[in-house]
């Protein structure tokens, strides 16, 4: 279960909207939300118009043809599309960041430029399916970290009061940070989880460079300054408020969650990310030895098994010889060095002396 904060209501205001559908409202925190993202590999972000111009269902409105182009054109082709991919509507307009018809994906962090209603079959066909760079447009490089908040208030009036309250404050955050160029917001559509509003996914880079997409839910603006100290700045996920992330399924972001430690403001929860490190199909292939209880080996390689019980004999010779000789006085010690010494002499000089004969 997510931690509450204090006094998020400072950021909206303690009216009776905030109380029904912002951070004050009586549903925050109270369910567990690690595991509540579905599994998907890919993220397509349309961009299209603002966040008042949205109907409730974008994708599915006659009168905003682009996404509903977009979404049927994927849902047509989806036993076609080997890399499971999830599709969102997000801003796109003059004075903001991305354009109208602007196409994002993560994590190949890659961005084609206007997208016309007579394009979509074709890159669709091309970069989705196939995976190819679109025959009809330049592909361009996304840099730094971007953050996609809910605000599809028409969908939802939760997102609609919580998201741009959370976009205005990281906006202030980034420019006192002075990451303008490095740290980009933008709205975007319902992903899933009104209950868990604020809602947001981060896609940044992680301490070894690769593209990560993490979900977060419960995000009030107190959450902010942490999300990208800790988060963008360190790669630390903040797993009291995190749902899950691109590549794992719900299965596993609920293995997560129990191996959380309890909730407690005085001990904060986070976790290096651990996205790189080896699955248990690349364990099983790594040849490794270790001890298990009463001298049963664990080894994953028979031909270890000798080598460990080998190497643990040895061990236990040493162990006995230094406890036997620990025994001793120093003298004796000395003594015994000293006639093994003379032994050895005399052996020596009648070898020679047989030679010589």
């Amino acid at each position: 279960m997510a931690e509450a904060v204090d006094n998020p209501s400072s950021f909206s205001g303690e009216s009776d909207e905030d109380f029904k559908y912002g951070f004050q409202r009586e549903e925050m925190y109270k369910a567990s939300i690690a595991g509540t993202v579905d599994a998907y590999d890919r993220h397509v972000f349309l961009c299209f118009k603002s966040p008042e111009d949205w109907l409730p269902r974008v994708e599915g409105s006659d009168s905003d043809l682009l996404p509903k182009l977009f979404s049927s054109a994927l849902k047509s082709r989806k036993n076609d599309i080997a890399v499971k991919t999830k599709f969102t509507i997000c801003e796109g307009r003059d004075g903001t960041e991305f354009s109208d018809g602007d196409v994002l994906i993560f994590p190949e962090m890659i961005k084609y430029k206007s997208l016309k209603d007579s394009d979509v079959d074709s890159f669709v066909d091309d970069v989705i399916v196939n995976g190819k760079p679109w025959a009809s447009g330049m592909q361009e490089v996304l840099t730094g970290s971007h953050i996609f908040v809910c605000a599809h208030g028409s969908r939802d009036k939760r997102c609609g009061v919580c998201g741009p309250v959370l976009i205005q404050k990281l906006k202030e955050e980034i420019d006192l940070r002075g990451l303008g160029d490095q740290v980009f917001v933008t709205p975007c559509s319902h992903v899933g989880g009104h209950k868990y509003a604020g809602n947001l996914i981060i896609y940044s880079p992680n301490p070894e460079g690769k593209i990560m997409g993490h979900w977060y839910g419960y995000v009030t603006p107190n959450d902010v300054p942490e999300l990208l100290d800790q988060h963008i700045g360190k790669g630390e996920i903040i797993e009291r408020i995190w749902r899950g992330q691109m590549g794992s399924s719900t299965e596993e972001g609920e293995k997560v969650d129990e191996q959380k430690l309890p909730n407690g403001k005085d001990q904060k929860r986070k976790k290096k990310h651990q996205e790189d490190s080896p699955s248990l199909g690349n364990k099983e292939s790594v040849a490794g030895c270790c001890q298990g209880a009463d001298g049963v080996s664990c080894c994953r390689d028979a031909t270890l098994v000798d080598k460990c019980t080998s190497e643990e004999q040895g061990k236990k010779v040493l162990t006995k010889l230094s406890h036997w000789m620990g025994t001793w006085e120093q003298g004796d010690v000395f003594a015994t060095i000293a006639v093994v010494g003379a032994v050895a002499t005399v052996a020596v000089a009648y070898s020679l002396y047989r030679r010589s004969g």
